[in-house]
């Protein structure tokens, strides 16, 4: 039964990231009409389209994402959703009309590899397991979210200032969306206490902070990538975007959590995922570089 329940929690992972891709792209398609918009986000609100390909990113995708929490944890889904990217590829050349290089299909196909690596690592957290009860838990918690937050804000400076903007806010976004990712575990891990009316002092701050922290991250990450869109290709800052969504649950696996890796074999995973999620972002990040030197 376990088993059944860990391939339910992967299936709903992966249907999650085929919908958040999937939506991207409608997004995409639509950004490419109001690029020169004064009004821009405005334009993108007021569309059926968009407002569609968010439907499918933030509620029907994050309604399976939740669920999928459930059941394998919060440090192989962003890997699993990662499966979307097939999706990205397709739509962007189909439906929105963009064009791959041999280097970006190698660079989607090396991102589609890593992720599957880091989820064979087999890091999984078993949120019940946590006691956010413990304030050593909670002040990595909060020092782990301040870290993610400083590396945000040095490349919303960036884009600010014009260095690669595209690129700038596609990392932005990702470290969002890592932020929201991390955020949904604590956010878990009291819920039962909420409602149940047993909870601590601690576990309300917790609940509290989670619910902002989810709401600003998942608004401003939408919203940046969607500017990112207006000079540069969604095949080629979606992935870009992963980098930083897709190496955190490391981080806060080992340093948040305190939890060991299960094996030597898991070690290897885990190196060569994280090194082809780096090598990848490099082949879809070039043309981009090239693209904005030329605008700027």
């Amino acid at each position: 039964m376990g088993e059944l329940f860990y391939l339910f929690g992967v299936i709903l992972a992966i249907l999650s990231g085929v919908l958040n891709n999937y939506g991207t792209v409608l997004q995409k398609k639509v950004v490419n009409k109001y690029r020169e918009d004064t009004k821009f986000m405005k334009s993108l609100i007021k569309n059926p389209l968009w407002l569609f390909g968010l439907i499918l990113q933030t509620i029907i995708g994050g309604i399976l994402f939740f669920i999928a929490q459930l059941y394998i944890g919060p440090t192989l889904i962003p890997g699993l959703m990662g499966a979307g990217l097939i999706v990205l590829a397709i739509g962007s050349v189909k439906i929105v009309g963009e064009e791959l290089k041999k280097s970006e299909l190698i660079g989607i196909i090396l991102m589609i590899f890593a992720i599957a690596l880091i989820g064979l690592s087999n890091m999984a957290i078993d949120i019940n397991a946590q006691n956010f009860l413990d304030f050593g838990l909670v002040l990595r918690i909060f020092l782990f979210t301040a870290i993610l937050y400083i590396l945000a804000g040095l490349f919303y400076v960036m884009q600010i200032r014009k260095v690669y903007p595209g690129i700038s806010l596609a990392i932005y976004s990702g470290f969002m969306f890592a932020l929201s990712n991390f955020w949904v575990s604590p956010l878990m891990g009291v819920l039962s206490a909420i409602f149940s009316g047993t909870a601590y002092l601690i576990e309300i701050i917790l609940f509290i902070v989670s619910i902002i922290i989810l709401t600003l991250t998942n608004i401003f990450g939408i919203t940046s990538i969607q500017k990112s869109f207006r000079v540069g290709q969604a095949s080629n800052l979606i992935p870009i975007q992963q980098v930083p969504i897709q190496i955190a649950p490391v981080f806060y696996f080992l340093s948040v959590y305190l939890l060991q890796i299960p094996s030597v074999l898991s070690i290897f995973f885990l190196i060569i995922g994280i090194g082809l999620v780096i090598v990848s972002s490099f082949l879809l990040g070039r043309r981009q570089t090239q693209i904005e030197r030329l605008e700027l």
